[in-house]
């Protein structure tokens, strides 16, 4: 059997993976990220447009990561001509205290405003308010793809390499290596390895103890707006009563503005999809009611997968020579950055430590 050796290895090419890479890089390394999709896929969490860059969080290590990465996504600069991060601001409103969330990001230096209803429906009419609104400018979206690509590029850039179509069928480890079975009969050993392999995660790390990761399939939809008036990005909790769960939604440029019911498909396995939608009336009633400003009758579904825990908080820990990035539960896309320094930090140090909430029993 054919064998080949690397310093790092990263299993998963999504955007946990491609930033863990591009950090480790900006650290003098050399990593090699193996994915077992093509370049552009849709089988997992990472494609699309836009991710919201949402905020609204009120939990320390939340906050810690936040900033992090907001630093992060900085330091790639300009793409194209324009930041990565496209801050035209986000308001969050419904069942959540908002005025905590406001303090905590208060303590941050982070700007917030609480403002009424009647004043959050002025300065946006195409949507409705029932409650105080939360109104942070230091928020919006990420320009998804566009960061995974320069993500890859500037890991080429830095002498890694992404290895496109290579899927890994196992890993484990010795007392000198990791040892990675790619599908193609080759055995890489690598003196560490960072797993960010998304929904297949459990199937590469079933025997390293884990927590429970459920896989759903995701139908958020982009919705036409019906007047030129600008939109922010938006969390609205709903009572749990009225809707499905929590509505997120961002303005995506040239497709319209994407809303979904945060984390309420069903159970997948993520090789065999059925590329369902579901809730879908139920989105469309959400947006007549509280999106005037929308066209419900012309919605155009997407697919994506969650992969989440059971309390949505992230997997970041090592065991051995095994690095886990895991459970990202729908809101991780925006601190990939801080993810990837996490992720970086454990490769290279194994006494390292996430936050408490991010590690394993």
């Amino acid at each position: 059997m054919a064998q080949d050796a690397v310093d790092i290895a990263v299993v998963g090419g999504g955007v946990m993976g491609l930033a863990t890479a591009w950090e480790l890089v900006r650290r003098g390394l050399r990593p090699v990220v193996l994915e077992r999709f093509a370049p552009g896929h849709t089988h997992g969490a990472s494609h699309g447009a836009t991710r919201n860059f949402n905020n609204a969080y009120s939990e320390e290590h939340y906050l810690d990561l936040l900033e992090r990465s907001r630093a992060g996504w900085d330091a790639l600069g300009p793409v194209d001509g324009a930041p990565l991060l496209r801050l035209h601001g986000l308001v969050t409103h419904g069942d959540v205290d908002v005025v905590s969330v406001q303090a905590g990001l208060a303590r941050r230096g982070i700007p917030a405003e609480l403002w009424t209803p009647a004043e959050a429906h002025r300065r946006w009419p195409g949507m409705r308010f029932g409650s105080d609104v939360l109104w942070s400018s230091d928020a919006g979206v990420v320009r998804a793809a566009d960061a995974l690509r320069e993500l890859e590029r500037r890991i080429v850039a830095g002498g890694g390499a992404v290895r496109w179509e290579t899927p890994v069928d196992r890993i484990g480890q010795d007392p000198a290596s990791a040892l990675l079975a790619l599908a193609d009969g080759t055995t890489l050993r690598a003196d560490t390895v960072v797993v960010t392999a998304g929904a297949w995660s459990a199937k590469l790390l079933g025997g390293i103890g884990l927590p429970r990761l459920r896989v759903t399939e995701e139908a958020p939809a982009h919705f036409p707006p019906l007047t030129d008036a600008s939109w922010p990005s938006f969390n609205h909790y709903v009572p749990p009563n009225d809707y499905p769960a929590t509505v997120y939604g961002m303005p995506t440029p040239g497709e319209g503005i994407k809303v979904g019911f945060h984390q309420v498909g069903d159970e997948v396995d993520p090789d065999a999809r059925p590329r369902r939608t579901t809730h879908a009336e139920s989105l469309r009633a959400y947006v007549r009611e509280w999106m005037p400003g929308l066209d419900a009758d012309s919605a155009v579904h997407l697919s994506c997968t969650y992969t989440s825990t059971d309390d949505s908080d992230f997997v970041l820990d090592r065991r051995g020579r095994i690095v886990i990035g895991a459970g990202f539960s729908g809101h991780g896309f925006k601190f990939a950055t801080g993810v990837g320094g996490v992720l970086a930090d454990l490769a290279l140090d194994p006494a390292a430590r996430a936050a408490g909430p991010f590690r394993l029993p």
